[in-house]
């Protein structure tokens, strides 16, 4: 009876062994996975990133090329609408000449401002685009007030 109980524990020792053997194999192969899916999802973050910051340089682009046409038509209208003011009286001729100059100097500043912008996050980019927006509005409004004659 001695054998059989010394055999059986030694068998079950012997199992218990061989069981924690193929525990360990397979803890390092579900590493091995674990490193690979981790790697991978590393991969898919720098991909998303990458697509991610593209976009956001092409956004910038775009606004720029947008703004560019703005302030061109801007510079336009001025110069439309300082030969038509040509023909006014000399008191009228001064008043808008005034005006127009600090219009075209509004012009030439949003135009700087954004020659001068650099890329360097999304988040100040729009705040910068919501600014620049609100201040090219008032330009605009600006010139609408000046074409409009105030009869009294």
């Amino acid at each position: 009876m001695k054998k059989t109980i010394l055999v059986l524990i030694a068998s079950i020792f012997v199992t218990t062994i061989l069981t924690n053997c193929t525990s360990s194999s397979e803890k390092v192969e579900n590493a091995t996975e674990d490193v690979k899916d981790a790697k991978e999802d590393v991969k898919d973050a720098k991909e998303d990133l990458t697509e991610a910051k593209e976009e956001y340089l092409l956004d910038v682009e775009n606004y720029k090329n947008e703004t560019a046409e703005k302030i061109a038509a801007n510079e336009r209208s001025i110069a439309e609408f300082k030969a038509r003011k040509e023909s006014d009286k000399k008191e009228a001729r001064e008043e808008y000449k005034q005006k127009i100059a600090d219009l075209e100097k509004k012009n030439t500043d949003m135009k700087m401002k954004m020659d001068e912008y650099k890329a360097d996050g999304k988040d100040n980019w729009e705040k910068f685009k919501t600014e620049f927006n609100h201040d090219m509005e008032e330009i605009g409004q600006a010139f609408k007030d000046l074409t409009v004659k105030n009869v009294k």
